[in-house]
């Protein structure tokens, strides 16, 4: 069964609360690790690579 499109509003509030939730761990963390740094850099990679693929659709 073939996944719906996402539209540019879900797209748009992903992102912003993928950067939300980023900027809150820069802001809150007392030091940032690599640990934190390969975190954020997978839960990027989750977030974005669906906006990618729908958006080439």
């Amino acid at each position: 069964m073939a996944r719906k499109k996402l539209s540019p509003t879900q797209m748009g509030f992903i992102v912003l609360l993928w950067v939300f939730i980023v900027a809150f761990i820069f802001i809150y963390s007392p030091e940032i690790t690599f640990p934190t740094i390969v975190s954020i850099i997978m839960s990027g990679i989750i977030v974005f690579i669906p906006i990618y693929k729908s958006l080439r659709k």
